[in-house]
């Protein structure tokens, strides 16, 4: 089971890529992947056993994958510290949108779901 949805993941992360390297160079294949694999969960209904048995076994190995951006920052911190306020500010606007979009969409979300009203 494990495998079959380790295969799974792996397939369209090569079918993302492929899509890159043919169609779309803009964005990166694994996002790609992401995308083709969430048109079809949504397509199929339902997640299934392989996929959430391979995705569980992937997350208990989540941090060793922050080690390396971590690294990252240590061995560049002169840089980071040279752009500090532009990094600031990126982070700072993102944020803010990134609330705003998560609040609209929230709300449009409540509204369809929400039964409907009774007319009197």
């Amino acid at each position: 089971m494990l495998l079959r949805g380790l295969t799974m993941l792996v397939l369209f992360q090569l079918l993302g890529t492929a899509l890159n390297h043919l169609l779309l160079p803009i964005l990166p294949g694994p996002i790609i992947g992401l995308l083709l694999l969430l048109v079809f969960l949504i397509i199929r209904g339902e997640v299934g056993e392989p996929l959430n048995q391979a995705a569980g076994s992937l997350l208990r190995y989540l941090p060793l994958l922050l080690v390396p951006p971590a690294v990252g920052v240590m061995v560049y911190a002169g840089a980071i510290a040279a752009d500090f306020w532009a990094i600031v500010g990126a982070l700072v606007v993102s944020l803010i949108l990134s609330m705003a979009f998560a609040g609209v969409l929230m709300q449009r979300l409540i509204k369809r779901h929400a039964p409907p009203a009774e007319e009197s």
